[in-house]
Order: structure tokens, then sequence, then C-alpha cells
């Protein structure tokens, strides 16, 4: 199927060094439709939209904001810590908008599952549903993160 302009400017936009060093889609080979739409039905199996996620990885976030002393423990089960950094960055749908530089590091303490997230995953999830491509660096599995964040 040929691509629209915009889609073809999303796409180049996904690429490494475009708007971060290795991009958003890592080893995938998929378009990001399909990434989207394979994502999507892992949370329709859970039961769980993306709003829910973003909204949860949010919290998470925000709730580490204040705590300049390492990280916290959040609701006795999340070891949590985000660390700012100057800057921010576009989002590569060509949302308007520019979006805090963080990482978000939360442990599961119940699990000992690790994860990571930046303030701009947090966006690409609730507005495009997009947990970026298998591989990529910030690449959040949406299996993975329901099982641990919920």
């Amino acid at each position: 199927m040929k691509q629209t302009p915009l889609e073809e400017k999303i796409a180049a936009r996904m690429q490494p060094g475009v708007i971060t060093l290795s991009g958003f889609l890592g080893l995938d080979e998929r378009h990001y439709h399909e990434i989207i739409e394979a994502d999507e039905s892992v949370m329709v199996a859970y039961g769980v939209s993306a709003e829910e996620i973003a909204d949860r990885l949010e919290y998470f976030t925000t709730s580490t904001y204040e705590s300049f002393q390492g990280p916290v423990i959040i609701d006795d089960i999340y070891e949590v810590e985000t660390e700012i950094t100057r800057g921010k960055l576009p989002c590569p749908f060509s949302h308007p908008g520019l979006y805090r530089k963080t990482i978000t590091t939360l442990t599961n303490l119940n699990t000992g599952v690790t994860l990571r997230w930046t303030g701009l995953n947090i966006h690409l999830i609730r507005a495009h549903h997009f947990f970026e491509g298998k591989g990529s660096v910030f690449r959040l599995d949406p299996d993975l993160l329901i099982k641990n964040i919920f």
C-alpha cells in the first residue's frame, strides 16, 4: 500500500539520527502501523487501554519529581526513579508540542522486572498507541508492561 506524504514523513522521523540517536523502530522491519496494530491486540486481550497505561506511567513519573535523594518506593511494590535532563523532544508523528527529556526506571519488587521509559514514551502511548519497534532502546512491550505496572 502506498504511503501518504504524512506517513512518509513520520516513517522518516522514526529513523536513527533524526529525532533520537537510535530512532524509534529498533530492529523491527514492520511498518509502524503494523507495530501499533500488534500492540493494540495485546491491550485488547488484557482489557487495558493505551490511555490507562499512559496514565499509570505518568503516575509513576510524576510521583518521583520531588525526590532528589534517589529512588522512591510507591504503593509498597514499585521502586521508581526519574532522571531529568535538559531539553525536549518532538513527537515523530508530527503531533504539536515538545516533550521533556526524562527517563523513569521502575522495578516491580514482587517480580524483579525493571522497566524504563521516557516522557515521550508516555505521549506516544497515549496519543498514538505506539510502544516503539522491537529492539528499540525504549521499546515497551505491552505484555510485560501490563503485567508489571498494574
